[in-house]
């Protein structure tokens, strides 16, 4: 069995961010309800043991905000969390990885082109090796993390390319890797081995392809990038000049947006994460958000645990 919960759902700066005044900002600041960390999703085949996905920079307030990760009563140092897997370099994936620098052991999972970005960057040197193994991944090729007496965790993970772009702090700059951008932005199949469940988690995705659509279907759960509504989203608000897609993010709605490529696809539950405070679908009596819930879709609440 899985669990899976919910740490953050919002993009980068979370939401209300810091110093907009848009609309879901204005009306968060009031409403707690609609407050979100920035996405990240912890997981576990055992319910003791517990991998991140995403390293968010708001991650010492989601472990607080999450029994299951809290230490065990009675010992000075535990954490529960086994490992983190890293899905891209980008500084809402990566930055709360220094929150974890305290001394307990754990594996991080990454592909070599983000594990470059953290030896290129000195600071990352406060997860010493003696307690941090980097344990690279590849695409295509399905692992199995280990519990931390070396035994399986019965959950075989399985990384796919997924179109997208680096992280906009290399921009315009040689990435530390060299090479393409193959593995810059991974997608992950997430499989119970003993029931054959799995789920799947896209924080970032430019586009819908043929093959991406073959990889989802039949998953039990998807959680899928909402950062935008619609694609000019941004520029129409005055928030910024760049659109969804060059960013890297496919739109909700629209032609070829998330909503109407995955219709119709054998998915069990669809999950909208990383949505940027930009999104009016956050906002529980828009008309987006009752289209995101007529089509099937899901805006978790931070905290949210599913089982499968």
């Amino acid at each position: 069995m899985l669990r899976v919960v919910v740490l953050g759902a919002a993009a980068g700066g979370g939401v209300p961010q810091w110093n907009c005044g848009c609309t879901v900002c204005r009306e968060a600041r009031e409403n707690r309800e609609l407050q979100r960390t920035q996405a990240s999703i912890a997981v576990s085949g055992d319910g003791e043991h517990w991998y991140l996905v995403n390293a968010s920079p708001d991650l010492r307030q989601q472990l607080m905000a999450t029994p299951q990760l809290r230490p065990k009563a009675g010992e000075l140092r535990h954490s529960p969390i086994a490992g983190v897997i890293l899905t891209n370099g980008e500084i809402d994936a990566v930055a709360g990885l220094l929150s974890m620098r305290e001394g307990s052991p754990f594996t991080l999972y990454a592909h070599e082109r983000v594990l470059a970005i953290l030896r290129s960057n000195s600071i990352f040197n406060v997860l010493g090796e003696h307690n941090v193994k980097r344990q690279p991944i590849e695409v295509d090729r399905a692992f199995e993390p280990a519990l931390p007496d070396g035994s399986p965790s019965g959950m075989e993970i399985l990384p796919f390319a997924v179109p997208g772009k680096g992280a906009w702090y290399l921009e315009g700059k040689a990435h530390p890797a060299g090479g393409d951008a193959v593995g810059d932005t991974l997608g992950l199949r997430i499989l119970d081995k003993k029931s054959g469940k799995y789920f799947c988690f896209l924080a970032a995705c430019a586009r819908m392809t043929d093959n991406l659509k073959s990889r989802l279907t039949g998953a039990a759960l998807v959680f899928f990038d909402g950062t935008v509504w619609r694609d000019d989203e941004l520029i129409v608000q005055g928030l910024g000049t760049k659109t969804g897609r060059s960013m890297g993010h496919i739109s909700m709605s629209g032609e070829h947006g998330a909503i109407e490529s995955l219709a119709g696809l054998d998915i069990g539950r669809r999950v909208f994460l990383h949505i940027n405070n930009s999104n009016p679908a956050l906002l529980p009596g828009s008309d987006e958000r009752q289209a995101v819930e007529q089509a099937g879709w899901q805006i978790p609440a931070d905290g949210t645990e599913i089982t499968l």
